[in-house]
């Protein structure tokens, strides 16, 4: 009996321990609550009320409307009250459900929290500043949307809206805080529909300088692909620690990856993958800024002063832009300056990674052991013997082991300066570039390393053209080396005869009209071209080598199953389309875009083993149809 009275004292002793602990953590996490949650309940239920009462109100009204053949446009309806938060002007709920149109400025904050807010007492979580939330959590109500922007974020009355280009995400409310830090969420769900002339069994991204010639039978052979790959998503973190500082991080993502497991045969399981990814610094009162991650290079053109995410890109459907586009997006450290955000100067350092053209040079030449690999470069005239020359490397740890890096010494450098004015946005701008390689020249056998300069000037413009429903967008950029640049890709580089790699010049520029017919419409053309010049030598074989070489025999590249090996003088292209905002709500909104892009491709002159001179060339016709679901805007 002994035994057993103490048992169950001790257990008596166990339980009353775990109440004991168990209310004070009750009490810990949902005092605040419990202290509250009488007059939350109370007035969430008026609020409701309200709400319910409006809502009838208005759906009356419209009917009514429809009835009488009266136009009454949702635009209208919320613009009177867009950013009150409460019955505007002192209205009572007996005012707002008068004879009077409903008024749409009954808004308050959220009522229904996520299921985790709810079961706490049916009261958002504070932050760390409220002292009652030891997790500085906090769900962000309605009526703290920033003054100014409207719920909406579907502006199409940009000549590049960041709602297409990118994800529009500055534009938006806060979703929630932590800590001192706001977040915001972005981004779409996309479905295309692409159709090309030529087969190029390539996604939602078309690789310009790779339209076949006739000697191919891809070419005039139909692809039809359905994607909806380029779905996208982005997160916008904010604080200011000061008035006037800025913090700012932001990563965007789509699912453009393909995976060694990718496929489209029963799961088209595509891979997300990193579009950009950067924080940014900004000193208000000094016009400073610092960007550090991965975003569009500075050489891109600009909307509006040299920030993140006011970057000028067509409204285009395609995710490889449009030739004559010069961009890229990649890893970088800028800085920048502004004087009243109207005049600005910007200094970049950005990835260096180049393209070279060695397809002259038939032979390869890779050292055992070694990840090299190089070309067997043939000596110039008057030389004598055969050297290596080496220029790029396998791909390694956390890099991609299929594709080459070359070996360039010093990252690109970019300096712009750009004005804001009232009759535009100017720009113009500096590229710097550095490329490097080894050689083994005759009669030797150790490696000499070999740097060249590249590099050129560009500029850009963004300007009304009388009206705001009209606008003028155009970019440029000339240079020896600056290929990569161009989403055609041409090459940056080839080879000399001492094995080194010389840059090739080049011409990357486009012109475009956007237009405005509506708030709801967009529409655009755009004309673009990517040129580049020749750089050979003449071998001691009487043969040349090089970029643009005019001896190549050509006489297939017309001939099926013909053997060409033509290399790309001059792509232009033109292109046209526009976006339909068809549907807006609370539930998001919706899109469509229509887009055709014509391409023609021109390669340098060659013969037909007969001495007469061949001048191939290709085209080819491009068809987006594309639906976009945007949750958050």
């Amino acid at each position: 009996m002994n035994t057993a009275a103490s048992e169950n004292s001790v257990s008596k002793t166990k339980l009353d321990t775990k109440l004991l602990v168990g209310t004070l953590l009750f009490c810990l996490f949902n005092k605040p609550a419990l202290a509250l949650a009488d007059d939350a309940q109370e007035l969430a239920a008026i609020k409701a009320q309200m709400r319910l009462l409006a809502a009838q109100v208005e759906a009356i009204e419209q009917r009514q409307a429809k009835r009488q053949g009266l136009k009454k446009t949702q635009t209208a309806l919320a613009g009177k009250g867009r950013h009150n938060t409460g019955l505007a002007g002192g209205k009572t709920a007996t005012a707002a459900l008068g004879s009077g149109p409903a008024d749409p400025a009954i808004r308050f904050s959220p009522d229904t929290p996520p299921a985790s807010v709810a079961q706490a007492g049916g009261l958002p979580l504070r932050s760390h500043g409220s002292g009652t939330n030891p997790f500085g959590f906090e769900w962000l109500p309605a009526s703290q949307e920033v003054v100014g922007h409207p719920r909406s974020a579907m502006d199409l009355a940009s000549s590049s809206p960041s709602s297409i280009t990118q994800t529009s995400v500055d534009h938006l409310p806060p979703v929630f805080t932590i800590g001192g830090i706001s977040v915001k969420l972005g981004g779409f769900v996309e479905l295309s529909n692409i159709a090309r002339d030529s087969n190029m069994t390539a996604g939602p991204a078309t690789a310009w300088g790779n339209f076949p010639y006739a000697n191919n039978p891809n070419h005039g052979l139909s692809e039809e692909r359905i994607s909806a790959q380029l779905s996208r998503m982005s997160v916008l973190m904010e604080a200011n620690p000061r008035k006037d500082i800025r913090l700012q991080a932001y990563i965007e993502t789509d699912f453009g990856g393909a995976a060694g497991t990718s496929n489209s045969v029963q799961i088209s399981g595509y891979t997300p993958r990193m579009r950009q990814g950067y924080f940014t610094f900004t000193q208000k009162d000094w016009g400073f800024h610092l960007l550090m991650g991965q975003a569009w290079s500075l050489v891109t053109n600009y909307s509006k002063g040299l920030l993140p995410r006011q970057e000028q890109l067509p409204a285009v459907t395609d995710n490889n832009q449009i030739p004559g586009i010069a961009f890229t997006r990649v890893p970088q450290i800028r800085i920048g300056k502004d004087w009243h955000e109207k005049y600005w100067l910007g200094l970049s350092i950005e990835d260096p990674q180049g393209t070279v053209d060695a397809s002259t040079f038939s032979k390869s030449c890779s050292p055992n052991g070694s990840s090299f690999s190089g070309s067997s470069v043939p000596a110039g005239y008057g030389q004598s013997g055969t050297s290596c020359a080496y220029y790029q490397n396998s791909g390694g740890v956390l890099l991609n082991s299929g594709t080459h890096y070359t070996d360039n010494p010093a990252p690109d450098i970019v300096l712009k300066a750009a004005a804001d004015t009232s009759f535009g946005h100017y720009e113009v701008f500096g590229l710097g570039r550095w490329f490097r390689s080894l050689s083994v020249m005759p009669g030797e056998s150790t490696t000499r390393k070999h740097t060249h300069f590249g590099g050129g000037v560009g500029a850009g413009l963004t300007t009304p053209l009388g009206t705001k429903k009209l606008q003028l967008a155009g970019n440029i950029l000339a240079g020896e080396g600056v290929g990569r640049y161009g989403p055609s890709l041409l090459p940056d580089t080839t080879l000399n005869s001492r094995g080194q790699l010389t840059p090739v010049p080049e011409i990357i520029g486009s012109l475009g009209l956007i237009g405005h017919p509506s708030k709801s419409v967009l529409l655009y053309t755009y004309g673009g071209v990517e040129t580049a010049g020749r750089k050979s030598y003449m071998g001691n074989d009487g043969r040349q080598y090089g970029y643009g070489v005019s001896d190549l025999n050509l006489s297939g590249c017309s001939i099926e199953f013909g053997s060409c090996n033509a290399q790309t003088h001059t792509l232009a292209s033109l292109t046209a389309g526009g976006w339909w905002h068809f549907m807006e709500g609370h539930y998001g909104s919706m899109m469509a875009g229509l887009q055709y892009t014509y391409i023609r491709k021109f390669a340098f002159k060659g013969n037909d083993g007969f001495g007469n001179s061949v001048s191939p060339t290709t085209f080819g016709n491009t068809v987006y149809v594309t639906f976009r679901y945007f949750p958050f805007q």
